[in-house]
């Protein structure tokens, strides 16, 4: 079994939980920047990780739009957030990257990652400051934030990070069995 990991990283996390991957699995990795199909074709196994940027997978379109190419193989996608894992949004991010069909050959996990403002774009900066006004201003006018609300507010003064090897062992399994 020759595996791959490929991954696309804005500030880390998704690249954490990839090397950690390639080293129990002894795969090879790359950023998706450097993955071309034909490179890909030699593999049996191609593990994809990106982070999550409004429940969309960061890069994983290197998947989805080569899925008739890569179909045969065993396709394994991850994504990573800050939030904790729910059934209900993990089923949102499966339903909104992947088509039915896409579904059919895509083993998803979903890996808690984490928050660090500093390392963002600028772009990404100003787009998180507007949902942080957004929790400030629900907060000021007495309505009851939810915990991942709660959770992002703290997180804008101290990064956050959930990451832990353990949390791969599922995927790890998954492949090796």
């Amino acid at each position: 079994m020759k595996a791959v990991v490929i991954y696309k990283s804005k500030t880390g996390f998704a690249k954490k939980y990839a090397e950690w991957i390639a080293e129990d699995l002894k795969a090879d990795i790359f950023e998706v920047s450097k993955v071309t199909m034909d490179r890909l074709s030699i593999y049996d196994v191609i593990i994809f990780g990106g982070s999550l940027y409004a429940v969309g997978i960061n890069g994983v379109k290197v998947i989805t739009q080569n899925i008739n190419m890569l179909k045969d193989k065993k396709l394994i996608v991850f994504a990573t957030g800050a939030s904790p894992s729910k059934e209900d949004t993990i089923n949102e991010i499966i339903n909104k990257n992947f088509t039915l069909e896409q579904q059919k050959y895509i083993k998803f996990f979903y890996l808690r990652g984490g928050f660090n403002y500093g390392k963002l774009s600028i772009f990404d900066k100003m787009l998180m400051t507007l949902l942080k006004w957004k929790i400030e201003s629900k907060k000021k006018k007495g309505n009851k934030l939810t915990f991942d609300e709660i959770g992002m507010l703290a997180a804008y003064d101290k990064p956050m990070d959930f990451t832990k090897k353990k949390n791969i062992e599922e995927i790890i399994h998954y492949i090796t069995s």
